[in-house]
């Protein structure tokens, strides 16, 4: 069976979320720079094809717990401090993914499929 716009469409985030996370896992941050690496990141997903939108949020409060129990200024990224929603429209079928922390997993989602 081949597949349908909106399988692709959900092929199309997962992409993404795959480029998103592993691009920036890592990437040092802190309370003071994590606003700019935000929208890079938002900035760097949304260039890819059929990305309408991303939203990014990483969770400073999350960030000042870590480092308030570590003697360095920063840390760092991984799932457990930031939310991600992605918007992808693939041939009129929209997807809308997202991650969260699923317990100590982050857990990267369909939220909704709208088809054509």
């Amino acid at each position: 069976m081949d597949p349908t716009t909106p399988d692709t469409a959900c092929f199309e985030a997962g992409i993404k979320f795959g480029s998103l996370y592993h691009q920036f896992a890592g990437t040092p941050v802190s309370p003071d720079s994590s606003a700019s690496l935000a929208r890079a990141m938002e900035e760097s997903i949304e260039n890819q094809p059929f990305c309408t939108d991303v939203t990014v949020e990483i969770r400073d409060d999350e960030l000042e717990a870590a480092l308030a129990a570590q003697s360095a200024e920063y840390t760092e990224l991984t799932g457990r401090f930031i939310d991600v929603e992605i918007v992808i429209d693939y041939e009129g079928a929209t997807v809308v993914a997202s991650m969260a922390m699923d317990g100590d997993y982050p857990r990267m989602q369909l939220d909704r499929v709208e088809r054509p």
